[in-house]
Order: structure tokens, then sequence, then C-alpha cells
């Protein structure tokens, strides 16, 4: 089962009323429970093929991104209006940088175009690199390094220009 499969599984239990489902293959097994609006995924494989257990991800809520001040919530709000966002297409591991000892991709007032590459996003061993499909300047970077990101979270907000 490819990682497009998989998204797709999530998007039709995601709309339809079942609770919870569960596919094993060889040495793959997934497990997609939904809860509310959140749906809860369970990835593992073989003990021999990967030496971390399960795995659980999440959507972060919104109080875990830190509290705007009362002076600087009204302005923020304003100005969120016109932003962009970039956000996850896939379900993984978020990363700012290719590798430890590299540069950032980018950082809060760099101005990105469609086709760079904002950031990593690690999902079943493989590396995506996500690119910008908007033109503009990144105001707010929404996720920490190397933190579970959930698909269609939004990662990035960018200022048009």
């Amino acid at each position: 089962m490819d990682f497009k499969q998989i998204q797709e599984l999530i998007k039709i239990i995601n709309k339809s009323n079942i609770g919870e489902i569960c596919i094993e293959e060889k040495e793959f097994k997934i497990k997609i429970r939904q809860k509310e609006e959140n749906i809860t995924q369970v990835v593992s494989a073989s003990p021999a093929a990967q030496a971390y257990g399960p795995v659980q991800v999440q959507a972060p809520t919104p109080a875990a991104h830190g509290e705007v001040s009362e002076k600087a919530r009204p302005v923020a709000e304003a100005k969120a209006e016109n932003l962009l966002t970039i956000k996850s297409p896939m379900i993984g591991t978020f990363y700012r940088r290719p590798s430890p000892d590299k540069p950032l991709f980018v950082e809060v007032g760099d101005e990105v175009v469609p086709g760079s590459v904002v950031c990593i996003i690690e999902a079943m061993k493989l590396f995506n690199e996500i690119e910008s499909e908007v033109k503009g300047r990144i105001v707010k970077i929404l996720v920490e390094d190397a933190s579970p990101v959930e698909y269609d979270q939004p990662l990035f907000l960018v200022e048009p220009v």
C-alpha cells in the first residue's frame, strides 16, 4: 500500500461513519481510527524492519502554538485576512532543513516563489520536499522542527507580494 492510497483511505474514512479500520499485509500494518474531528493513525512495521514502536500522529491544538497578547491580537487578526497558507500535503514528520548540518530552507521574512522548497516531510522513511505554490514573504512558521504533522495542516503563513 503506497502513501497516496493511505491518504485516500483516510479521506474516505473521514467522510464515512466508519469508526475504525485495520489493514495488515506481510510486513505492514495500518490502523485508522476516527474520533470526533481528529483522525488517529497508527503505522508500524515488523520488528525486523523498524526499530521504533508504533507512532501516533495527532493534530496539535491551537494552544500548543502559544498565546498572543491582547494588544497584538486585533492587529494579527486583521492582518491574517490577507495571508496565504502553505499546508501539509501528507501525514509525516516536518523538517525545516535537509539535514542537521545544512541551513534552514526558509525563515520568517524570506521570500518564496512557486516551486521553491520550504520544508521536508518524512513519511514512511521517504523524505518529500514540499514546494511553495504561492509567491510571497514568510510571515510565520506554524510548526516546530521535527514535529509530526497531519494532512492539510497549516505549516507556513505567507504574505502575498
